[in-house]
């Protein structure tokens, strides 16, 4: 059950959901059922991912959306 990132069409917001099928979730912010899949990317170092020390631990240096949900904390 894999988290994605979404993008609201309607007012452009940004979320994450957990995933049960091909179902694409409404917005949480406007209700609209309009929204599309964003793509995520991490940058790998070695054996896992290099979070940003600015992070928190919330977050890849490689994501545009400041976090990735598929990557570890090193």
């Amino acid at each position: 059950m894999p988290i994605y990132e979404y993008q609201c069409d309607k007012c452009q917001h940004i979320f994450e959901e957990l995933v049960f099928n091909d179902a694409t979730p409404a917005c949480p912010h406007c209700g609209a059922g309009e929204t599309h899949k964003l793509m995520s990317a991490c940058s790998h170092q070695g054996e896992g991912c290099r979070q940003p020390a600015s992070s928190g631990g919330s977050g890849c240096a490689g994501c545009s959306g400041g976090h990735c949900s598929t990557c570890c904390a090193h």
